[in-house]
């Protein structure tokens, strides 16, 4: 059966032959029924109808020209912070993981780095360059792209706090540089345009005082992190957001909830803000632990917990 055909009604209807028509002339690596499980940290998920990896940013712009308007759109990095649902997601997963990966010193401490770098390398360019302020970067599981898109922090410091200014693309291919001033962000949050997504950005970095070392800094923080959270087990990272002046974590270890499963789902027993797949967890199985910590929760304490991963797929 061709992806998405026969699917329920007012899911969009678009033919294989016609998905192989438009990736004519195209130079990325298009995937036919791909299993999410092969790229998400958590390593669960079902199918995606396409799944494609840009030769590069103007590969990806001429995509999204071509790309008919009914078309879903999904975007990944790395897979981490992500949860497929079983059932898969229906459309096209672009992944920027592998085709955006340039990066380039353009000032002295000025440093442009397209979405598909990952964040610990983006750590390690500043610090081989002599610059400081994003060696937490080191520490975080995904993309420069996601870590844009979500203001992802770590060790009190936040990605926005250095960001000078993104380049984002709209569904039609349409480019935009967008100054960090013009944007309202927040803890874990961007308020970016609807249907925008970031394809590069450029960080305005300290210059690093004589005998100040980022590797070791970068260190000191990966042995912390190796210290307080499940590196070695697959999982997506804090799976909730730590509330104004509390931690997630705390929440749901007072919740008794520390060590709690759900198939092979389980509440980690270092970081109670993770959960790890101890070997065949199924995505449902997640969000069922998800759902169970939340609710918890919320009677022990009354405090909401927002979710920090994102829950995509599902669809019929």
């Amino acid at each position: 059966m061709s992806p998405m055909k026969n699917r329920s009604a007012g899911v969009p209807d678009f033919s294989r032959e016609g998905m192989l028509e438009i990736m004519r002339g195209l130079k990325g690596k298009l995937l036919i029924d791909e299993p999410m499980s092969r790229h998400t940290s958590w390593r669960t998920g079902g199918i995606a109808d396409y799944f494609y990896t840009p030769a590069n940013k103007a590969d990806l712009i001429q995509l999204l020209k071509q790309l008919p308007p009914q078309i879903p759109l999904h975007w990944i990095g790395l897979g981490s912070n992500l949860l497929v649902r079983n059932e898969g997601v229906r459309g096209m997963v672009i992944r920027t993981s592998k085709g955006l990966s340039e990066f380039e010193l353009i000032a002295p401490d000025r440093l442009y780095l397209e979405s598909g770098v990952a964040c610990a390398k983006v750590a390690r360019i500043a610090a081989r360059n002599n610059l400081t302020g994003v060696e937490f970067l080191a520490g975080v599981p995904g993309t420069f792209g996601g870590a844009l898109a979500m203001n992802a922090g770590a060790f009190g410091a936040e990605t926005w706090q250095w960001v000078e200014r993104v380049e984002c693309v709209d569904r039609h291919g349409q480019c935009k540089k967008i100054q960090a001033k013009d944007l309202s962000y927040s803890y874990r949050q961007v308020a970016l345009p609807e249907d925008c997504w970031i394809l590069s950005g450029t960080l305005a970095l300290g210059l690093a005082d004589s005998g100040y070392s980022g590797k070791d800094k970068i260190r000191s923080l990966l042995e912390k992190r190796s210290a307080s959270q499940p590196i070695q087990s697959a999982n997506a990272g804090s799976v909730f957001k730590n509330p104004p002046a509390d931690f997630a974590a705390r929440l749901i270890e007072d919740a008794g909830l520390k060590g709690h499963t759900v198939g092979d789902a389980a509440i980690s027993e270092i970081h109670a803000n993770f959960i790890v797949n101890q070997g065949n967890a199924t995505s449902a199985d997640i969000e069922q632990l998800i759902n169970i910590a939340r609710d918890r929760v919320k009677q022990h304490s009354g405090v909401e917990l927002d979710l920090e991963v994102r829950i995509i797929g599902g669809e019929k």
